[in-house]
């Protein structure tokens, strides 16, 4: 005869909630910014680049972005400031992050992280859109193929590379950070993709705004999400009024807007 026994149910455990706000910040504008802009007014095919992607550091009109942003920060109550500020680790995203931090008077840490780093452009890297047809027409061809989202070009990423990289720090986030505020500062092909997952968005969505709309330099995107649990909200993009107001140049360096497929 078989033994009875008491099955008992097996426990839930108590589910802990995430961050409830994101700040993405753009970074200042940068010296490499300042030279792909000049590169294409010219129909130049090479970007005249001062150092390596990860070491180009702000302009001056970048730092008086950050200064900027530095101010809007410092009109943040104690209680809405960020618990964690996490950066990129290229150069002109840790210095806007220090600058700002270090000028709005706020005690969170600066934690860089590689996942936040702008998209790696393998063979197109340094090349305009010119250049690109000029010099690699069979890689143009291809991107126009797949579109920005899907397209990988020879040693570097596509957006949904960029993607995956950024739902493992949301991950993250959420563990190291259970109720708490996170400025990121990072890059523009960045805060879209940050869009695209936190909105649920698809590819023609996201390829639509970013088609039509750019990042601007020390910007502030805004995402909130009360109780730490399920969707976020967007609460604001693009914001960059605090560099209006402070009389500080607003600049607008976008990337290619031909992101479609075709």
């Amino acid at each position: 005869m078989q033994e009875s026994r008491t099955v008992r149910p097996i426990q839930e455990p108590h589910a802990i909630p995430g961050a409830v706000e994101l700040l993405l910040v753009r970074h200042g504008e940068s010296q490499g910014n300042v030279a792909a802009t000049l590169a294409r007014q010219q129909g130049a095919h090479v970007i005249d680049v001062p150092a390596r992607d990860a070491d180009v550091k702000l302009s001056a009109t970048g730092r008086e972005q950050s200064l900027a942003l530095g101010r809007l920060l410092a009109g943040f109550p104690e209680d809405q400031q960020a618990t964690s500020v996490w950066s990129s680790p290229y150069a002109r995203a840790l210095e806007t992050a220090d600058l700002a931090v270090r000028s709005g008077g706020w005690r969170a840490p600066v934690l860089a992280d590689e996942r936040l780093r702008d998209r790696e452009l393998g063979i197109l890297d340094m090349l305009t859109s010119a250049g690109v047809e000029a010099r690699l027409p069979e890689e143009a061809a291809r991107r126009r193929w797949l579109g920005k989202f899907y397209y990988r070009p020879p040693g570097g990423e596509s957006w949904a590379d960029v993607a995956l990289r950024l739902r493992s720090l949301l991950a993250d986030l959420d563990r190291q950070h259970s109720g708490g505020r996170v400025m990121l500062v990072c890059h523009d092909a960045v805060i879209f993709l940050f869009r695209y997952i936190l909105e649920g968005l698809s590819e023609r969505e996201i390829l639509d705004i970013a088609a039509t709309s750019s990042v601007l330099n020390a910007s502030v995107t805004r995402f909130v999400r009360p109780d730490g649990f399920g969707p976020w909200t967007l609460e604001s993009f693009n914001v960059a009024e605090h560099l209006v107001s402070g009389g500080v140049p607003v600049t607008e360096h976008a990337g290619d807007t031909n992101v479609h497929p075709r």
